[in-house]
């Protein structure tokens, strides 16, 4: 399979063509965890190809989109974000956890300076006008791409709270979570030829560093993790290749001026890979911060 090598126009324009077919208004969103920052700029060598690509994406097996996939990678996420397994319960968090994001809240730490909180509240007041957090809107587009709080408080955290008593509520925050981080992760995974774990993988980068192309997003990470192993598509062995893409989030992250816990590779996901478990099959066992998780 031919490589895509992204350059130029907006990475989000790419991501549409590429996982949508380009049937959908491209989304726009800065970077998820590595602060305030702009995403960078990148487009598919080849767009013509993608739509054939899409639907060669679409025949593979669902993996992690399986629902009971879906479920396992939720809970996975939900203890290295916060641990627990219950990711549910997390639709009504909010904090500022020191970050230079701004506040961050939701079921993946949606943030208030990296656009996503912003997408997410817009999509909720559209078909939800009335709602708690639709008087923030303003202020939310004021602050994006800044740690800054002006015009969230007081009063912000409060309406997160009430609006996560909304089941429609909720529902934004799964569509967004999907539109965002899920979906393209998992599509971009089946394209480098990798089964559920490494879709996992891609999907949890995708939460963590956000879809920026430089050094610190996502699309970065995947450029050093090329440049080291050739992926499954490319007819290299998959094992091999998702070593070195861990190995390039793992650096991200040490590289960050606010550093995160690494367990999430070092006794999580590398673990899983150790074992040799691409499938992701449970029984399933893990460490985050010292704390030993289970599923099945």
């Amino acid at each position: 399979m031919t490589r895509l090598f992204l350059f130029g126009a907006p990475i989000v324009i790419a991501a549409s063509i590429l996982f949508n077919g380009g049937d959908s208004e491209p989304p726009t969103v800065t970077s998820q965890a590595a602060g305030p920052t702009k995403s960078g700029t990148a487009e598919p060598d080849a767009a013509a190809e993608t739509d054939e690509q899409s639907e060669e994406i679409d025949a593979l097996p669902p993996g992690l989109a399986a629902p009971e996939m879906k479920e396992t990678a939720s809970r996975l996420v939900a203890s290295a974000e916060a641990s627990t397994l219950d990711w549910r319960s997390r639709y009504e968090a909010i904090e500022d956890i020191g970050d230079g994001a701004g506040y961050t809240a939701g079921i993946i730490g949606f943030c208030s300076g990296t656009n996503d909180m912003l997408q997410l509240v817009e999509a909720y007041t559209e078909e939800q006008p009335d709602n708690p957090l639709a008087p923030f809107l303003s202020a939310l587009r004021e602050v994006d791409g800044t740690d800054s709080h002006e015009g969230l408080d007081p009063g912000f955290t409060d309406a997160w709270r009430e609006a996560a008593e909304d089941p429609a509520f909720r529902e934004a925050q799964d569509e967004t979570r999907d539109r965002l981080y899920f979906d393209p992760a998992v599509r971009l995974a089946k394209l480098d030829g990798l089964g559920t774990l490494g879709q996992f993988i891609y999907y949890d980068a995708m939460v963590l560093h956000g879809p920026g192309v430089g050094a610190d997003g996502f699309y970065g990470i995947r450029d050093a993790a090329m440049d080291s192993a050739d992926t499954a598509a490319e007819g290299g062995e998959e094992k091999a290749y998702l070593d070195a893409f861990l190995d390039a989030s793992r650096s991200a992250i040490k590289a960050r001026k606010v550093q995160r816990d690494t367990t999430r590779i070092d006794t999580a996901q590398r673990v899983f890979l150790r074992e040799g478990n691409l499938g992701l099959e449970q029984p399933l066992v893990w460490q985050v911060y010292g704390e030993t998780f289970r599923i099945g």
